[in-house]
């Protein structure tokens, strides 16, 4: 086990635990775990009340299906967790994001190096083989995450920075220039703009060339299924926006009828005060024109204006994007943590567990 001695090793029990058939104790610990979890990983951070995060918990997802494990000790104190997202059978591309399972989790700070970790990853190597799943990917920002990931033989492939910026920085006078110099006549190009949501109709029709944008971001060394955006899945994000309230936004800026950039972003009623970016790309020939710096503009002034309470942007943007950091720095945006992504095969899980005595447990819950 990860750093477990002999002598320290205790008897763990290890449970399933489904949502919609948790009874309320295990919901209750089940929250409480998490929010001790957020607090040790995530010090300060807002996070929703505990009705939110049942409810989300709880949400059908049209695409993905989680499993979810918790680890206990003797006294019944849950230890650590993992939870494993798996593509569901029947959906489209179903074939190309079979090999693929995205894991995250941890163990509590109390327990750790007891052989918790290792009794997770025998975990995930059981629903590896069991469904013939074969690389497992993991993001880490703390440096014990990045340890242990290392540890277990996983190898970073992809790096990512969460970047936030204040709305009272911004530079009005270069937002109004960036957004008059992507929408100069000479371009012959059209703006778009959806504020609250984007009709269906219109995002049907939106998947491919959205997709192909997405596709061209960069993820280096990651293995990995075709990144597509799926209407089912705007259907569930909508349908929990719709629940908790929220916004999403969208610029494009069209040629003809074709997409030539595009960025979108959304509004949390949970996070009143920030705004999420999401995806901002540019068509390859349309590259050099300054179209990312104007529909950022135009984006930040819409947020702005529809939702003044907003003083934070948070953005995700690849270490090696490095176009995107740059127009990032100009608006103000600074780096607040960074994120390595791992992966593993199901060899090197199976060689690290090999080398670790199985934990003391008793029989599965």
């Amino acid at each position: 086990m990860l750093g477990t001695r002999a002598d320290d090793a205790r008897h763990f029990s290890i449970s399933s635990f489904d949502p919609q058939r948790a009874s309320a104790e295990e919901w209750t610990q089940a929250l409480a775990y998490w929010r001790l979890r957020n607090e040790e990983d995530l010090p300060g951070e807002t996070v929703p009340d505990d009705a939110h995060t049942v409810q989300n918990v709880r949400q059908h997802s049209p695409l993905y299906l989680v499993h979810r494990v918790f680890v206990r000790d003797t006294q019944g104190v849950l230890a650590g967790s993992i939870n494993m997202s798996v593509r569901r059978g029947g959906t489209a591309d179903y074939a190309a994001h079979a090999p693929f399972v995205n894991a995250w989790g941890g163990v509590r700070k109390s327990h750790r190096r007891q052989g918790v970790g290792s009794l997770l990853m025998r975990e995930l190597l059981t629903l590896m083989d069991a469904e013939g799943r074969t690389t497992a990917t993991f993001n880490a920002h703390l440096p014990e995450g990045h340890a242990f990931l290392s540890a277990i033989g996983a190898a970073e492939k992809h790096r990512t920075m969460e970047n936030r910026m204040t709305f009272a920085s911004l530079d009005n006078e270069a937002l109004a220039r960036w957004r008059a110099e992507a929408l100069a006549p000479g371009h012959g190009l059209r703006l778009e703009i959806h504020a609250g949501r984007v009709p269906f109709e219109r995002l049907a029709t939106l998947m491919a060339p959205l997709s192909e944008l997405l596709e061209d971001a960069p993820t280096t060394g990651l293995a990995r299924a075709p990144m597509r955006f799926e209407l089912e899945g705007f259907r569930a994000w909508y349908a929990e926006m719709d629940r908790r309230g929220g916004e999403h936004f969208m610029v494009l800026l069209l040629d003809g009828d074709e997409v030539a950039a595009v960025c979108d972003a959304s509004w949390n009623r949970l996070y009143p005060d920030r705004m999420f970016q999401r995806l901002t790309a540019v068509a390859r020939r349309w590259r050099g024109k300054g179209l990312a710096k104007g529909v950022k503009a135009v984006m930040l002034q819409l947020v702005r204006e529809r939702h003044p309470e907003v003083a934070m942007a948070v953005t995700q943007n690849a270490e090696v994007n490095a176009p995107m950091l740059a127009i990032n720095r100009r608006l103000g945006f600074a780096p607040h943590r960074h994120d390595g992504a791992y992966q593993i095969g199901t060899e090197s899980l199976r060689a690290f567990l090999s080398s670790r005595p199985p934990a003391l447990t008793e029989a599965r819950a």
